[in-house]
């Protein structure tokens, strides 16, 4: 029987080709940053798209023939099996033959590693190779920038049942060095619940036990072109971690409330951990714990911020950030203003029980995750009083409420902004009266 032909390495007239840019990211965030989507068909890009089994392609199929929505906008979709390198690359070929990708970005978290190495391989801008691996592996990142890494240690999967630690070095914290957005990490404090917290974690991934690092905990998102920060900007956090065992982010502000050396800082910690883990192009996400020997790394992330964090600086600014993004993926020279208001997400505490509705006082209420819609939130003037400025869902009706063990535990949330000099949190205080989460009795067992 003879074998099929092999198909060019490349069309004959790649100048032919459609321009193209390469998104990378499940449902949930091309969602999230529809911008981005819209943004590339008004440069005349095609926005393509790879995402993982975690996406229903028949629910993005759906979406994608609503022409109001932004997920319109994709020009063609890719499914994988997994983000590995080694699975992505083989997938995309056939993109690359059809269209001339001119940029690469990751969305989210899980497809940074693959972004970073296409965008070598083809020439393009990119946090490098070397950064985007670093940058999905905690052990990595304590290697690269040990002077911001809190005592740590990893421990073998053949080790963890006989585990221990000195009782002076309790508490302490254990974390998946290859997971993102808090999941798995346990605060613990006997050496019950460290043997406990090793226990859970799969054998093939890297444990890390650190010491428990006090302080209070900021994010740092950054611009970074040529290996230059173009920009940075500060964002406070609140965990529940006060309350138990867990590290669920609970509130976000951006700008952080927070005085001027101490902002200083942590900037220029961030930039010097850029430049040790070697990041050239895109924008970064990295959370720091503030204390009183100075700034101390958690983790750094070479993607877009996660939850609303984005929303937040562009009602801080006056401007988008997804603008931005597709410029430091082409290799644009590009600039992005300073706040001039300050926001605030906070997620509001829930009955336990079935979710039956989510109502707000003076607000639209958005089920992003039902519907797979992120309101348009239009920035206000500098001056312009304290708003309420949207309520999001992130359940469905009828989801179980509980206690906040990670992220994906978390209900409903407030978006609210206020001129810089005002108090952010007096009218948190006051628009959180106006949310209301409404459950039904779970049945027992």
């Amino acid at each position: 029987m003879p074998s099929a032909p092999l198909a060019p390495s490349a069309p004959d007239s790649p100048d032919d080709r459609p321009e193209a840019l390469l998104l990378m990211g499940d449902l949930v965030v091309l969602a999230r940053q529809g911008r981005l989507i819209t943004e590339a068909r008004r440069r005349g890009l095609a926005p393509l798209a790879v995402v993982s089994r975690d996406t229903d392609l028949a629910r993005l199929a759906e979406l994608r023939a609503d022409p109001e929505h932004a997920l319109s906008g994709l020009a063609d979709v890719v499914q994988v099996a997994d983000a590995q390198v080694a699975t992505v690359a083989p997938a995309v070929q056939p993109l690359l033959r059809r269209y001339r990708v001119r940029g690469l970005i990751s969305v989210g978290e899980v497809f940074v590693e693959p972004v970073g190495v296409l965008a070598d391989v083809l020439g393009l801008p990119g946090t490098g190779s070397a950064a985007a691996l670093t940058c999905r592996n905690k052990l990595l990142q304590r290697t690269a920038a040990p002077a911001y890494a809190p005592a740590w240690q990893t421990v073998p999967a053949d080790r963890r049942a006989d585990f221990t630690l000195p009782a002076e070095q309790l508490p302490a914290v254990v974390k998946p060095a290859g997971r993102f957005y808090s999941s798995g990490v346990r605060l613990v404090h006997t050496q019950a619940e460290l043997t406990a917290a090793l226990g859970a974690l799969a054998d093939h991934e890297i444990a890390l036990v650190e010491s428990r690092v006090a302080g209070p905990e900021y994010s740092v998102e950054a611009l970074v072109q040529g290996g230059e920060v173009l920009w940075s900007g500060v964002t406070g956090k609140e965990s529940n971690e006060s309350g138990g065992t867990f590290f669920t982010e609970v509130e976000h502000t951006s700008p952080a409330v927070l005085d001027e050396p101490s902002r200083t800082a942590l900037v220029e910690a961030n930039r010097e951990v850029l430049r040790l883990v070697g990041l050239r192009d895109g924008i970064t996400h990295a959370e720091y714990r503030l204390t009183e020997d100075g700034v101390v790394l958690m983790e750094v992330a070479a993607r877009l911020p996660g939850d609303a964090i984005t929303f937040l600086w562009e009602l801080a600014t006056g401007e988008g950030v997804e603008p931005v993004m597709i410029d430091l993926a082409l290799g644009v020279p590009t600039r992005y203003p300073e706040p001039r208001r300050r926001a605030r997400q906070t997620f509001v505490d829930h009955p336990h029980g079935r979710l039956r509705d989510v109502t707000a006082e003076g607000a639209e209420v958005s089920w992003i995750v039902r519907d797979d819609r992120w309101p348009l939130l239009a920035p206000l003037g500098p001056d312009a009083p304290a708003a309420l400025r949207g309520v999001l869902v992130g359940r469905r009706a009828g989801d179980l409420l509980g206690p906040l063990v990670d992220s994906g535990h978390r209900s409903a949330s407030l978006i609210v902004d206020s001129p810089l000099d005002d108090s952010i949190d007096r009218a948190t205080k006051t628009f959180a009266d106006r949310v209301r989460v409404l459950v039904d009795p779970a049945p027992a067992g």
